[in-house]
């Protein structure tokens, strides 16, 4: 395979399909990207990929821990001694070291490579958002100084990085490669992709790799056949009408909050909630459904607004509403060798629109308890529809039927809401983990409804 590294093309003569490129990278010497944690949490080994921006193009960091290496063919990556391979530091790197941005400089590459990606970042105006450093984890340096360096770093200079984002990267194209009997196949249509999967049903497809690389790194999975989506066209498209949204089930979630100008509320507030930047860059919206995690915190909220999955076979497409799809705890409606394609949410949104996750932390942590709520109101303050939907209080993400029911048709007000609580408690029944008791579950669902209405109420007074 071929691909573009540091600026120039490099062939690798053959690797294993779950190879990750960070392991790769390391091994040729590279070893500026390290390994924290191998699934994603801790951002050293976080490199850059060029990406098309219209009318140039954009660097994305991603954890180069969950990508493997033949997802890269014909594809263009940065790693931190590109920066200043010359000699001299770029302004990141400058502004990071003179603020004291560094002590035992593990993860200090990572930070450069988001905080670089955030300086060249098009359109950007004023200081750079220390947040698009959040993927990344310091032990000790602590993090006002990193904060500083960020907020020091003025409009990017005409360096070779900027007049590079003036042209497009390169396509991402079909890519075949075999070691020993371990295959990685990229089609190129939705048509070739249905057939290899009607093939091969051993084979297990793999979107942007963030759950599954990390099965391979830390489980030691190994899959005979890998098939990749990246480059299918239909799955990625963007769709908005007067009835519908549809998005592209190969959306990355942050392509997804640049598309989705106009999302409701609780969309807005899911995306910053979802993991980090770094995960938000790779991981798929028709990913985060097709895992079926009843901690996934994609399906409260597509719950919550009605939405459908649009789903392709070789016998063809179909819609299964959304609440419907997931069967049992990892089980869904897909049938053997169907793909998710789209998710299509109705129109009008919802009037009110939430989206709460209870985690230990509030940014890039896996959800104790998700949910998500949406209510339209008549013209007497009666509620005309209610969605009430969960993650983490069930073998899967579910809507809570009896509770909704006890909402639609009366005054929103506290007793309408008593009501509803108390059908949350009698529908539910959550499990007790690590991560929170059963109880403190059912407590959060119902506190979380409630919260809720109290700050619709004070909107709708």
């Amino acid at each position: 395979m071929e691909f573009v590294l540091n600026g120039k093309c490099r062939r690798v003569p053959e690797a294993h399909p779950q190879t990750t490129l960070l392991t790769w990278l390391r091994q040729e010497g590279l070893t500026g990207s390290k390994e924290g944690c191998a699934e994603g949490e801790c951002g050293a080994c976080t490199v850059l990929l060029l990406r098309n921006a219209p009318p140039g193009s954009r660097f994305v960091p991603v954890n180069s821990c969950l990508v493997f290496l033949p997802m890269m063919a014909g594809q263009e990556v940065y790693t931190v001694e590109a920066l200043a391979e010359s000699g001299e530091l770029t302004e990141v790197q400058r502004a990071l070291a003179e603020l004291g941005g560094s002590q035992c400089g593990y993860c200090t590459p990572g930070f450069v490579m988001s905080l670089f990606a955030e300086h060249h970042r098009p359109g950007r105006t004023g200081p750079c958002d220390p947040h698009a450093m959040t993927g990344n984890l310091c032990r000790c340096t602590g993090y006002r100084p990193m904060r500083d360096a960020a907020l020091a770093l003025g409009p990017v200079s005409n360096d070779s990085f900027t007049q590079r984002l003036q042209n497009p990267a390169s396509a991402i194209e079909t890519f075949e490669s075999q070691f020993g009997a371990a295959r990685f196949v990229r089609p190129g249509t939705l048509s070739e992709c249905l057939a290899m999967l009607a093939a091969h049903p051993e084979a297990r497809v793999v979107a942007g790799a963030t759950d599954l690389a990390v099965e391979s790194n830390l489980r030691d999975r190994r899959w005979p056949l890998l098939v990749s989506i990246e480059a299918l066209a239909e799955l990625r498209i963007f769709r908005e009408s007067g009835d519908e949204i549809e998005i592209g089930a190969g959306l990355t979630l942050s392509e997804i909050e640049a598309l989705w100008k106009d999302a409701p509320q609780a969309v807005r507030e899911w995306f910053s909630l979802f993991a980090s930047p770094l995960i938000r860059n790779r991981a798929t919206l028709g990913g985060n459904l097709a895992t079926a995690s009843p901690i996934g915190d994609a399906a409260p909220l597509l719950l919550a607004l009605g939405s459908q999955i649009r789903i392709a076979g070789k016998s063809g497409e179909r819609l299964v509403p959304l609440d419907s799809f997931f069967r049992g705890y990892r089980e869904t409606a897909l049938e053997a060798g169907e793909l998710i394609v789209s998710a299509v949410v109705p129109k009008p949104y919802p009037s009110f629109t939430r989206f709460f996750k209870v985690a230990k932390r509030r940014m890039d942590d896996i959800s104790t308890v998700a949910a998500s709520f949406a209510v339209d109101l008549d013209a007497r303050g009666r509620v005309a529809r209610a969605r009430v939907a969960y993650g983490g209080v069930a073998a899967t993400p579910i809507r809570v039927r009896e509770a909704e029911l006890a909402l639609e048709g009366r005054q929103w007000d506290e007793t309408a809401i008593a009501a509803a609580t108390e059908a949350v408690a009698d529908q539910i029944e959550p499990l007790s983990d690590h991560r929170g008791s059963a109880e403190y579950r059912l407590a959060m669902a119902q506190t979380l409804l409630e919260k809720f209405w109290a700050e619709q109420e004070l909107v709708t007074r």
